[in-house]
């Protein structure tokens, strides 16, 4: 297939999420030729925008691109506080097959978006998951840790932690952006009938690959709208079904005397996860079909913010 008949989509997690006119100032700078708006959203807790567009990869790229510099314009992490992990203004930014493209070609979209970010913008790169450049990088987690504080010390003190492109410090700002490619990633909420944290936590350690958990399954355990909640992604949903996981948190839930409240879903879910009359669905906040289900959305994409 050529170009003009390629997908990919863009997933990029922004570090506000409390200013809209930040946000929408990042959103209208990716407008690009060709490329779709499908999804954007702020939390306040978690101080974070996650956006998605999809379009031709060229075209894809280049909004990716103008994002994170805009991003690296507006954003201070020096003074951003939230809830969810980051190193990065533009903190990840990972690029997903969705028709006439691989996996393997959305990898090399990363490394030509990390290319420009540097030398655009001055934002040092990570590349992880399947745009991987060092196989410690493939998980986001090794390359986020110690968040943008201790990631910011760590780059002086020891070589293996400084970045793939550009550096070897940080951006005194914008931090460094983590770019990559993978599979469609489902990024689930549930919240408890309990504000005790701990037990977000604890349930979080058992359902969690890390831990021994389900496949594809990472989560944490956070305090965000005065509840415990659970934040997880799930990165292989025809492994482990989202049914299968809200079963578990269900269950384990209860096991610590709570019960689940509900769900959301942070950006878009694909036609084939989406499992109807189950128990996750139902508890699922404002979930509208056309507006939350991929395939829906490509056919009816969202107006671009004005600039």
């Amino acid at each position: 297939m050529s170009e003009a008949d390629s997908i990919v989509e863009c997933v990029p997690n922004f570090s506000e999420g409390m200013d809209a006119r930040k946000v929408e100032s990042i959103v209208s700078a990716m407008r690009v030729d060709g490329v779709h708006l499908l999804d954007w959203s702020m939390d306040a807790d978690h101080n974070r925008s996650v956006v998605t567009v999809a379009g031709p990869p060229s075209a894809v790229v280049e909004s990716a691109i103008r994002g994170a510099g805009k991003a690296a314009e507006l954003i201070d992490l020096t003074v951003q506080k939230g809830v969810h992990p980051r190193i990065g203004a533009a903190d990840v930014i990972p690029f997903v097959p969705i028709s006439g493209i691989k996996l393997h070609q959305c990898a090399l979209l990363a490394r030509q978006a990390g290319m420009e970010i540097w030398r655009r913008f001055g934002v040092p790169v990570y590349f992880y998951e399947a745009a991987a450049a060092r196989p410690d990088r493939a998980n986001l987690e090794d390359v986020r840790k110690g968040q943008f504080e201790g990631l910011r010390d760590a780059v002086r003190k020891e070589a293996s932690r400084r970045p793939d492109l550009g550096g070897p410090g940080l951006h005194p700002t914008a931090g460094a952006s983590a770019v990559g490619a993978r599979k469609f990633l489902i990024a689930y909420n549930v919240y408890l009938n309990t504000a005790d944290v701990a037990i977000a936590r604890a349930i979080a350690r058992e359902i969690r690959a890390s831990g021994g958990g389900f496949k594809g399954v990472k989560a944490l355990g956070v305090l965000a709208h005065g509840r415990a909640q659970l934040t997880m992604n799930i990165t292989d949903f025809e492994v482990t079904p989202v049914s299968q996981v809200y079963a578990r948190v269900a269950a384990l839930a209860a096991r610590h005397k709570t019960t689940v409240a509900e769900g959301e879903l942070i950006g878009l879910v694909p036609q084939a996860a989406c499992e109807q009359e189950s128990d996750w669905m139902r508890q699922l906040v404002g979930f509208k079909a056309e507006a939350k289900i991929l395939e829906r959305r490509l056919e009816s994409p969202l107006p671009w913010p004005k600039r």
